[in-house]
């Protein structure tokens, strides 16, 4: 009858185990190191057979923490935990490169991090003004004579008006500010520039209407509230006589349906290069007592005093 069990699928328990001309010593390591886990008949019948001893009562399982660290870091493919042992001392290449850079490759990471995020804050405001990009593309190329003739210059406003506000709203908004954050963070930022500059040219269409209907033109809430300076903490930086006086002085330049977004982009900056200069006096300071440990170990380098020398 074993052709019968060729037909339906049966077998006897040590032909239907793959691993059972194995040596058991080789046979045990693939069974725990294997993927795909083979059960013989044996083992199924030992699963669904009842035992005759009383049952133990069921040990309620401990859940399991949520955030408790993995055992293994994240670029490893075995997350179960296999190979742990392989992966203890191991760190990513952002930290050792972190760790073994020179004080003037710090600074400069500073310093290009900021030059950075400034060149960011033009290519998100020219995303956001691609509609009057296109407008002003098309007059160039397919407007009527008049308008070629002229240059597009009012397509050509337009876009110069949108590119100037959403520069000063993504500064306002803080898009200068903390350079290492995620990318989504910058993202909602440039899209909450875009909704503020749509909104104020609404605002600015409901005011020429009303003048030219001869209406009082409507009072609209800032869409961008005024922040309000906090309590300066002991050291920190703000703005001199001389930058406020900077400051009213290019205010007085620009129209004054703008002024309000251009003080806020003003500050923004400011506080922007304040923490630039805030990190690189951390910088400065680590550095100062690296050389003063070296100095107490006997092992000063010219560098360290040819530094103590332009310090004093």
């Amino acid at each position: 009858m074993g052709w019968f069990d060729g037909w339906f699928g049966g077998s006897s328990s040590s032909e239907s185990d793959p691993l059972r001309k194995l040596d058991p010593k080789l046979r045990e390591f693939l069974q725990k190191e294997s993927p795909v886990k083979y059960t013989t008949a044996q083992d199924e019948q030992h699963e669904i057979r009842p035992t005759s001893a009383q049952p133990q009562p069921k040990q309620p399982q401990q859940p399991q923490p949520q955030d408790a660290p993995p055992v293994v870091p994240p670029q490893s493919l075995y997350q179960d935990g296999r190979y742990a042992h392989l992966w203890k001392g191991y760190k990513p290449l952002s930290a050792v490169e972190a760790e073994t850079k020179s004080d003037h490759e710090k600074l400069m990471d500073v310093l290009e991090g900021f030059k950075e995020r400034k060149a960011k804050i033009g290519k998100a405001a020219l995303e956001n003004c691609a509609d009057e990009q296109v407008d002003w593309s098309g007059c160039m190329k397919e407007g009527d004579w008049s308008k070629r003739m002229g240059m597009c210059r009012e397509e050509v406003q337009k876009f110069e008006r949108c590119y100037q506000t959403q520069t000063r709203l993504l500064k306002a908004l803080g898009y200068l500010e903390s350079y290492q954050r995620p990318a989504d963070v910058d993202e909602q930022i440039q899209m909450r520039a875009d909704s503020i500059y749509q909104k104020m040219m609404e605002n600015e269409a409901a005011a020429k209407k009303a003048k030219e209907e001869g209406r009082e033109a409507p009072t609209f809430a800032p869409l961008i509230p005024k922040t309000e300076a906090p309590v300066a903490a002991p050291g920190a930086a703000e703005p001199g006589p001389n930058t406020l006086k900077e400051w009213r002085e290019k205010l007085a330049k620009i129209p004054e349906e703008d002024r309000a977004t251009e003080e806020e982009a003003l500050r923004a900056e400011f506080r922007a290069k304040a923490e630039v200069a805030g990190r690189i006096h951390s910088i400065w300071q680590e550095q100062a007592k690296e050389r003063e440990a070296r100095k107490a170990e006997g092992k000063e380098t010219i560098t360290d005093k040819l530094k103590d020398l332009v310090g004093k």
